[in-house]
């Protein structure tokens, strides 16, 4: 086997300046970098990642929480993350908290641990007040989720104003006993959403009916559970605005399965624009997110923290949002009275 010493003998230089080289140092010319590197192929050696790692003290590893991966919207957030970090020379661990409190402190002690050089946050379930010394330990950035008492780095779009207007679309086609499903009641994201739907009904003067509210609703299952606990209760419910394609998905499948037409029973929305959305028939009015470019720039300003490791100004990026209106809300629009 090749040792560091072989690549400087064949190379004709010292072991130092091949060190240089395989640690990406500075202060060596391009001939002697392409010297080595030649003689390295020629030899067939292959650094030693994990000896050069502890020599800069880096672990080269992002550690990214999130709820779930079954969710297609984190599961097409971490693949387009790990793209961008595999093409900076870094690789991503998913941590899955199942919004647990407990499992989220866990997972952060990977941070104080030094097991990963930096954390990404898709939700935020303790208080701050807990996150906040894990900072000491490294950069934290958070995606989709945001808070403004934090002192870090924020990628998201405007959860509170996408809400308020896929509220106002439903109202617009007509809906005046609108029903709240989503899940996250931990989760700022959710409140934010919460925030947004009471605000549209509010403007237009519709009641707030607070028991036609459902927080525990995150997948298809829940969405069909959903459907039963309000139509049961509620029989005059018209519209439903959802946080979840999946959870929308749900509803309209149970209202087929009972009689009730969609839209024109109940209007439903959904959230995030997952591939479902397209597939169910009708095709589910929802809220598109820019993904990719969310979970590319997230990477970016996690990877700029870690390398510079200097005092920085935490920045908040904030990416619009589309109303895709599709048939399971699409009505003939009438008059507010």
């Amino acid at each position: 086997m090749a040792t560091i010493e072989d690549v400087a003998k064949l190379a004709g230089l010292s072991r130092t300046t091949v060190s240089r080289v395989i640690n990406d140092q500075p202060y060596v010319t391009e001939e002697k970098k392409q010297r080595i590197i030649q003689a390295m192929k020629q030899l067939g050696y292959v650094p030693n990642s994990s000896a050069r790692r502890l020599r800069s003290q880096k672990t080269e590893t992002i550690a990214v929480l999130l709820p779930r991966v079954t969710n297609p919207f984190y599961g097409n957030l971490i693949e387009a993350m790990e793209e961008r970090a595999s093409e900076l020379g870094y690789q991503v661990i998913v941590c899955q908290t199942h919004d647990s409190k407990q499992k989220e402190l866990d997972y952060l002690q990977l941070l104080h641990t030094k097991q990963v050089d930096g954390v990404v946050m898709t939700s935020v379930i303790n208080e701050w007040e807990e996150i906040e010394p894990f900072l000491q330990s490294g950069p934290i950035v958070l995606c989709n989720e945001y808070r403004a008492e934090s002192q870090v780095s924020m990628v998201h779009m405007d959860h509170r104003l996408a809400a308020y207007e896929s509220t106002m679309h439903l109202i617009e086609q007509g809906c005046r006993r609108i029903a709240y499903v989503s899940g996250g009641r931990e989760s700022h994201v959710s409140f934010e959403r919460k925030l947004g739907f009471t605000e549209a009904l509010q403007e237009k003067a519709i009641t707030f009916h607070t028991e036609m509210v459902i927080d525990w609703a995150e997948n298809v299952q829940d969405g069909q559970r959903a459907f039963y606990d309000l139509t049961e209760n509620f029989p005059e419910v018209d519209g439903i605005f959802t946080g979840s394609d999946e959870v929308a998905a749900g509803i309209i499948y149970e209202a087929g399965q009972s009689a009730w037409k969609i839209p024109g029973d109940i209007a439903v929305t959904g959230f995030d624009n997952q591939m479902l959305s397209l597939l169910m028939v009708p095709s589910i009015t929802t809220i598109s997110q820019p993904v990719r470019e969310m979970a590319e720039k997230t990477i970016e300003v996690l990877y700029s923290q870690i390398v510079h490791k200097k005092v920085y100004q935490p920045s908040r990026y904030v990416y619009d949002h589309h109303l895709l209106v599709r048939n399971s809300s699409k009505r003939k629009t009438l008059s507010f009275q």
